[in-house]
């Protein structure tokens, strides 16, 4: 039935949240702010609130990067420069990389049946390095970062881009897998094409229409697609 698979890389295949919480803190501690689980938490969900601003072209995506910062340090009363600050953290960040469990082995195996594309609204200097690291380049036969694709997740012009670089692209046959409602599945909804949404945590799904299909691990990607 599925081809074409549309994968995402954070929190799908790479463990953006353990990446995060060591950038974070690493950066906090280094521009005078300790690093608490308050501080940590109260970060995340600002910049959270950037990245969805930025889905609905609220924000540039340098005034998330930097933005996030300077809300952050305002608000503890920490004088810094967010500019510097936020090239701190995306150095750190640029660093290394986790795999979520059993991510790399799905997508070797996947790679060995289906035409894997990687869509991420990562930043390029950050995602790069990270994908160097972790070895999985070769298992995907296209790699769009938004970044340089020049749109967004889940705007339908970031899909469309991507699909005019698929050789002999067709949407019946692509199924967009991702963790993020907001832009990996509300993407795939709006570009036209089957979603699967990975959801560990068995959250509830706050869009109008649900996704296609629905997992805890990409995992269990290849058992779903085998037998549909």
């Amino acid at each position: 039935m599925f081809d074409i698979l549309l994968l995402d890389l954070d929190d799908t295949i790479l463990d953006f949240k353990k990446a995060e919480h060591v950038a974070v803190r690493k950066t906090l501690a280094d521009f005078g702010l300790e690093p608490t689980d308050g501080v940590c938490s109260r970060y995340s969900r600002i910049n959270q609130l950037h990245w969805e601003a930025l889905e609905r072209k609220e924000l540039t995506r340098e005034q998330v990067l930097v933005g996030r910062f300077a809300v952050l340090f305002e608000e503890y009363g920490v004088d810094v420069d967010p500019v510097s600050c936020a090239r701190s953290y995306e150095n750190s960040l640029a660093i290394g990389h986790y795999f979520l469990p059993g991510a790399k082995e799905a997508v070797e195996s996947l790679s060995k049946k289906y035409k894997l594309y990687l869509v991420s609204n990562g930043t390029a200097k950050v995602q790069w390095p990270r994908l160097e690291s972790a070895g999985i380049e070769q298992y995907f036969a296209g790699i769009f970062i938004s970044q340089e694709i020049g749109v967004n997740k889940p705007a339908v012009e970031y899909f469309e881009r991507c699909f005019a670089r698929i050789p002999g692209f067709d949407k019946t046959r692509a199924l967009m897998v991702g963790d993020s409602l907001s832009s990996d599945i509300l993407g795939g909804q709006n570009a036209g094409i089957a979603t699967c949404w990975i959801n560990p945590k068995h959250k509830e799904c706050t869009l109008e229409t649900p996704p296609d299909y629905q997992l805890e691990s990409i995992t269990q990607l290849e058992d779903l697609l085998e037998n549909m």
